[in-house]
């Protein structure tokens, strides 16, 4: 079996619900609606996964959505030690939740805490109250500032994301932006450049000549002002979207980068697991109603489960590895395929300046990784 760490797993706990749902999203969520039986549904599928997995160590659980903030504390607290009773956890065990501005309420952040959420990640987005309207926020910017305030006051870690490149927006609001966030001296930031995805409602609108989204050079050059604000400001730039400073990292999102196992388990929640050197790639029933039954009636809320080829674990491993700034294991991708990257397409990518070989590992540049698609694919291709 590889090795790299990955005998700990991560729990990614997956609840489906929103208030509203944002133009730009293509994630698996729903109307918001109180679901009790998919509560329990949730916590039989983690006994499945237990059975699955066998005894191992849990570095983190990561509440995702949908917006998890709406669940109440206790809610949050029977989850966390379901799966506490399931493996054990590791000493500094990451217990993050995703939450809207909107949704900040100081006794229900407090229970979240005491439940054992020490990391928290804000919906921020942006503070131009302009560009949360288009984006379809619920919240403005005096929430986010207050969010912001309260989670700093209740939880060890906050995190913030930032939507940048949406249509109206100009270097001086981006610059506002930044500013602006840096003021919490938070640990962590998020930034991702507006995307348009197939089947969302931003999609639709720019197929009808609605533009949501500024060009690409422009995005380019936000891409450049987003990462040399944060790294002058002392932030680490460890993953294509992702600033930390010291301790900051989120240690979830890692196990997806780094390619260790990760259980994963409501509504349309993606799993990897590696038993016998096999590496299975496990899908959940979408929809809640189907994930419920399939619970009652096979026992585990996984609709599809696949055994990567070598290969396809390979091309996964190194597709989602070079977006951090630690880069793949060479060695390791050389356990997983059972053959070695190919030499001389990492010397033509070294030679323009898109990748860094060192100690065995391959890392991307800061340039390269604003081509991440051509190297990954020069690279597999090749192989």
């Amino acid at each position: 079996m590889p090795s790299d760490n990955i005998e700990d797993l991560a729990v990614y706990i997956h609840w489906p619900y929103c208030t509203r749902i944002c133009p730009y999203c293509d994630f698996n969520v729903y109307k918001d609606r109180q679901d009790n039986d998919l509560h329990r549904a949730i916590c039989a599928d983690l006994l499945h996964w237990r059975q699955w997995s066998g005894p191992r160590r849990v570095r983190s659980i990561h509440f995702g959505g949908g917006t998890p903030s709406l669940l109440s504390g206790p809610q949050i607290s029977l989850f966390v030690k379901h799966v506490s009773s399931l493996w054990q956890l590791a000493d500094n065990c990451e217990v993050a939740l995703e939450a809207n501005p909107n949704d900040a309420n100081e006794a229900q952040w407090r229970a979240y805490n005491l439940a054992g959420v020490n990391r928290v990640s804000l919906g921020v987005q942006t503070f131009q109250d302009k560009g949360l309207k288009l984006l379809g926020r619920d919240h403005d910017s005096a929430q986010a500032k207050a969010a912001l305030r309260l989670a700093k006051d209740i939880f060890p870690k906050v995190s913030a994301d930032l939507i940048y490149g949406w249509a109206g927006q100009d270097e001086f609001m981006l610059r506002q932006d930044l500013e602006a966030l840096l003021a919490y001296d938070i640990g962590h930031i998020s930034a991702y450049q507006l995307t348009i995805e197939d089947g969302t409602s931003f999609a639709n609108a720019q197929s009808r000549g609605d533009i949501k989204s500024v060009d690409a050079d422009i995005s380019a050059d936000f891409y450049d002002l987003v990462r040399g604000t944060l790294k002058g400001a002392g932030f680490s730039h460890y993953e294509v979207s992702n600033f930390t400073k010291e301790g900051g990292a989120s240690q979830h999102n890692l196990a997806y980068w780094q390619g260790r196992d990760y259980v994963g388990v409501g509504p349309g929640a993606h799993g990897r697991m590696t038993l016998d050197a096999d590496r299975y790639a496990s899908i959940a029933a979408l929809k809640p109603a189907d994930y419920i039954t399939r619970i009652e009636t096979e026992k585990m809320g996984i609709e599809s489960e696949t055994i990567l080829t070598p290969q396809a674990w390979g091309e996964e491993y190194v597709i989602m590895g070079l977006r951090i700034k630690d880069g793949i294991s060479m060695s390791r991708y050389e356990d997983i395929t059972g053959k070695a990257l190919p030499q001389n397409v990492i010397n033509i990518l070294i030679g323009d300046g898109m990748l860094i070989q060192d100690n065995g590992r391959l890392m991307a540049s800061a340039q390269g990784r604003l081509v991440l698609n051509k190297i990954t694919e020069m690279l597999l291709i090749s192989d």
